[in-house]
């Protein structure tokens, strides 16, 4: 679990890098998109490892939430979580299925017309396209508060995942304080600055 959830964090930051030049460059995000497009290693090989950890990941955030209900045996006259975990760390598989919904609405706003434009309509190549598909997308303001409220989710799923990802491998020693206070920052920067994304791609269409 910590580990898929590790190598998630490592594509969402790479992600996170791309849809940031969006804001700044509409060249550079359509020259970076089109290379993710069509490049056969990315397309063949990452694309289906990424979609297989995504998998991997949500199915074991079920079956350890199962696991750990069944674990109690016997229910507590008056159960106290708080006085032992954060409210976030008792409630991962609820932000968890917030951020599942939210990857469901993803696929189906650029992976799949993305699939279907390459492979069943055999659209000819058009290396500028991404961007104004980019912005379309943000158009709607409804949709945008979606993205906007699932990001919310996101942070808080990895403010304790993303923490305790690094315990759970074993990664205990003098460098432990800082890795998690690296992964408490990653966790409110990233989501916040695809808000930010957001957000501006909303106001400048």
């Amino acid at each position: 679990m910590a580990l898929s959830g590790l190598f998630l964090v490592f594509f969402l930051l790479q992600h996170f890098t791309i849809n940031l030049t969006s804001i700044f460059s509409a060249e550079i995000f359509n020259e970076l998109s089109h290379f993710m497009g069509t490049n056969p290693l990315v397309q063949f090989a990452l694309q289906p490892v990424l979609i297989f950890g995504v998998v991997f990941h949500f199915v074991m955030g079920f079956v350890l939430e199962i696991k750990n209900r069944n674990a109690r045996a016997v229910n507590y006259a008056k159960y106290n979580g708080g006085a032992n975990a954060s409210w976030m760390s008792r409630n991962m598989i609820y932000s968890g299925l917030v951020v599942l919904a939210f990857l469901g609405l993803h696929f189906y706003d650029f992976w799949i017309p993305e699939m279907v434009h390459k492979y069943v309509e055999f659209a000819p190549e058009d290396a500028m396209r991404y961007y104004p598909e980019l912005l379309h997308k943000f158009e709607s303001p409804i949709r945008t508060g979606i993205y906007v409220i699932s990001f919310v989710f996101l942070a808080l799923h990895l403010w304790h995942g993303f923490a305790s990802s690094f315990q759970s491998v074993g990664f205990n020693n003098k460098y432990s304080i800082a890795a998690t206070k690296f992964a408490k920052a990653f966790s409110i920067i990233i989501p916040l600055g695809f808000i930010i994304v957001s957000l501006v791609l909303h106001f400048t269409h």
